[in-house]
């Protein structure tokens, strides 16, 4: 495997099952967080390049809460989730009683509840890797930034360009039951972690 482009359908499909168990995950967490049922779809999945996952989130100039971990340990690379501000809204008035900001500003106590959210959702993720493979995967402590579309996956796009132009998007629907709000999942791993996710898997010859 040398690129993402490589995998077929049937490793495609392993890698929706990863985001099946991790949005369940981390669907089941944030209800014990947020003290409420929090239900989620089935997610899709994609090799998609940059600018189709820009345009998916609603244009460069949609504003987003993007919170990205390093991943270390048997599999290496990135994992990024973004936030649509209706989620990071969410999130602020149930732990918070506080709304998003309209200028996206946050003070520090609400960067941190932000920031917590992201743990428990690249935990989730990083154990439904673990659970499926037997690989291990560390987390680093998540870089927080409050941006248009266009300029957060800019950073990304930059630092991974030696692994791929495209990457692994994950999409999915969370709901309190009243609410709901999107939000993307993005994985770089690098092609030679991914190998060795489908090699635990038994799906490479």
């Amino acid at each position: 495997m040398e690129k993402y482009e490589d995998l077929d359908e049937m490793q495609l499909d392993a890698l929706r099952e990863i985001g099946n168990i991790g949005s369940g995950n981390a669907a089941t967490a944030l209800s014990e967080m947020l003290n409420r049922q929090v239900d989620i779809t089935v997610p899709q999945i994609g090799i998609l390049e940059y600018a189709e996952v820009t345009e998916s989130l609603g244009g460069p100039e949609q504003l987003l809460v993007g919170l990205m971990f390093q991943l270390h340990g048997d599999v290496t690379g990135m994992i990024m989730f973004l936030l649509k501000k209706e989620f990071a809204h969410l999130i602020l008035q149930e732990l918070m009683g506080i709304p998003f900001p309209e200028n996206g500003e946050l003070d520090e106590m609400s960067s941190s509840a932000i920031q917590e959210v992201g743990n428990i959702m690249a935990g989730s993720f990083a154990n439904a890797i673990g659970e499926m493979t037997g690989l291990t995967i560390d987390i680093t402590v998540p870089d927080l930034c409050i941006d248009m579309a266009g300029a957060i996956l800019s950073a990304p796009a930059i630092y991974y360009a030696n692994i791929s132009d495209k990457i692994i998007c994950i999409e999915d629907e969370l709901s309190n039951g009243t609410k709901g709000a999107g939000t993307h999942v993005l994985m770089v791993p690098e092609v030679d972690s991914l190998q060795k996710i489908m090699e635990s898997l038994g799906l490479v010859l």
